[in-house]
């Protein structure tokens, strides 16, 4: 358990103020969330007095919290390498391989990318899932962010839900798109396969961008960034416009090649099990420093030479 002693007063400005809002102003290293549990459990006093997140301060009320902030170190560190493409006090941006689950679960209880965070960082053990603020699928390759501070990790994940995270993608799509355009739907959880997700009418809004980086026969090379962070939310979006990704097991599975493939190249995509999806690139706000930063990572082996096949066979 980590120890917090906060101290304050009331400014002017934020008289007559809700506790919890005003407490959110001026600790915005800590959640709203996080501020009204500790209101909750007795650890903020005004003027020595217990407040209710929804009582009104006044100018020059003191204010003191004290309270532990818990570990979240239930799961035990494993020696596994990481691609660091940035590491700094604040964050690591990690190029993360396919085939690596990012949280521990049913199923996969160990050998995830939290196992490899703690091992890289005992301290990860702070934070909530060692720090990771968003997921990429299990054989999705690319760019993660990784907080290392409780005042990182909120300022980060507040930066997601008001979509100020840029976050871009590679994929190959079976079909011949004509242009780029806007996918707005809403996904949810598949009616009859809980496993799967579906654009569905009772969904949360998913948007997304894409633009044609290059069009082949029955194929296309697609560069696409996220307004929004759904589960599956690519892959089900370009499946749900039958231009599912080139080897995805769930979302395309049953697609047929085209008569006229090369032979090679009919046999190399049969053969690529895993969706042919990268998040080459991500562009935030630093959160100590304010500044933009922006991160790549390149293209796997393996997309890079179904790249190879599809220019040799176009």
């Amino acid at each position: 358990m980590e120890k917090i002693e906060l101290k304050t007063v009331i400014p002017e400005n934020l008289k007559k103020k809700r506790l919890d809002f005003a407490l959110s102003e001026l600790f915005p290293e800590h959640s709203r969330s996080r501020i009204q549990s500790w209101i909750k459990e007795g650890s903020v006093m005004v003027n020595s007095k217990n407040y209710k997140q929804r009582d009104l301060v006044d100018a020059g009320d003191v204010v003191e919290i004290n309270t532990e902030q818990k570990t979240f170190g239930k799961d035990k560190a494993e020696s596994i390498p990481l691609d660091i493409i940035h590491e700094d006090n604040e964050i690591i941006i990690v190029n993360k391989p396919a085939g690596l689950v990012v949280h521990p679960g049913a199923g996969n209880q160990d050998h995830t990318l939290v196992n490899a965070l703690l091992n890289f960082d005992m301290n990860q053990d702070r934070l909530p899932r060692a720090g990771i603020i968003h997921r990429l699928d299990k054989d999705t390759t690319g760019l993660m962010i990784i907080a290392r501070t409780i005042e990182s990790h909120t300022y980060l994940v507040d930066q997601l839900q008001r979509r100020l995270i840029k976050r871009s993608y590679k994929t190959i799509v079976c079909g011949k798109l004509l242009t780029g355009g806007k996918i707005e739907n809403k996904i949810g959880r598949h009616p009859k396969n809980r496993t799967k997700m579906a654009v569905i009418e009772n969904g949360k809004l998913a948007i997304t961008h894409y633009r044609i980086i290059k069009k082949y026969k029955h194929y296309t090379y697609l560069d696409i960034t996220l307004d929004t962070g759904r589960t599956h939310q690519i892959r089900v979006q370009m499946s749900n416009m039958k231009y599912p990704i080139v080897g995805d097991q769930i979302y395309g599975k049953n697609l047929s090649l085209k008569k006229d493939i090369d032979t090679t190249l009919r046999d190399f995509i049969q053969n690529f099990n895993r969706q042919a999806l990268h998040a080459y690139n991500l562009e935030l706000i630093h959160p100590k420093t304010k500044k933009a930063v922006s991160y790549d990572a390149e293209l796997p082996d393996d997309i890079k030479n179904l790249i190879t096949m599809l220019n040799i066979n176009d």
